[in-house]
């Protein structure tokens, strides 16, 4: 496998919104994906919307907890260095193992640049241990700290984590998803997706979580809500 260079990643990246990238990867399973294996994904996220888990996320004007993880690097960085720099912008993704989450993590990667020039910072959460973080930033040479938060405590602060459903866990079993070995931990909890904009003081100015890991913001209206 032939590992690309920084600046061969990035020319080389897909610049097409994220809701484009997404209904490619959407289309391609529709037609390699069986349709049985799809209800139970459809299922599953039916499930969490009844649960109203997005609803009930950390909101517009509350204070983040803080918190300290182990960056894609094994260093521990608090939220409060993060902070220190400027605003942060949070991501909280699923993992490496998920394509939307690749695709999410390469798109706002191009936005590294105008993020930092309106005067904040990017960074993402997982539940991914610090091995497969360090897989993920390598092998898409993100621009950006990837965090590694085991048995999702700080995801659990920000009311994101669910338990994978039993229909779903017998399906990732048996397409050799592996959470336990993933994660480090054999609680099969994930979080929603979810992104939010930070304030220096750690308030939040803007926050979106999906049940619908298939649906994120775009990159672009993230940086808008930056330079309003």
């Amino acid at each position: 496998m032939k590992w690309r260079s920084l600046d061969e990643s990035i020319a080389a990246a897909d610049a097409r919104p994220l809701r484009q990238i997404y209904a490619e990867r959407k289309e391609t399973i529709a037609k390699y994906v069986p349709a049985e294996t799809r209800a139970i994904h459809e299922r599953a996220v039916a499930e969490l919307k009844c649960q109203c888990i997005a609803a009930n996320v950390l909101s517009v004007g509350s204070k983040i907890p803080e918190f300290e993880l182990p960056d894609h690097d094994g260093k521990n960085v608090s939220s409060s260095e993060l902070l220190a720099k400027g605003r942060l912008v949070l991501c909280f993704i699923r993992g490496r193992w998920c394509p939307f989450c690749v695709g999410q993590m390469e798109a706002m990667n191009l936005m590294v640049c105008e993020i930092e020039k309106a005067g904040a910072t990017l960074g993402a959460i997982s539940p991914q241990t610090v091995k497969q973080s360090f897989f993920m930033h390598d092998q898409h040479q993100l621009r950006f700290p990837l965090f590694s938060d085991a048995s999702n405590n700080v995801e659990r602060l920000f009311r994101l984590t669910y338990r994978v459903p039993d229909e779903q866990k017998t399906l990732y079993q048996r397409s050799f998803v592996n959470l336990p070995f993933v994660n480090g931990d054999g609680s099969w909890e994930l979080p929603i997706p979810a992104t939010y904009i930070i304030d220096r003081d750690g308030t939040v100015t803007f926050a979106s979580a999906n049940e619908d890991y298939t649906d994120r913001p775009e990159p672009s209206d993230i940086l808008r809500a930056l330079t309003l």
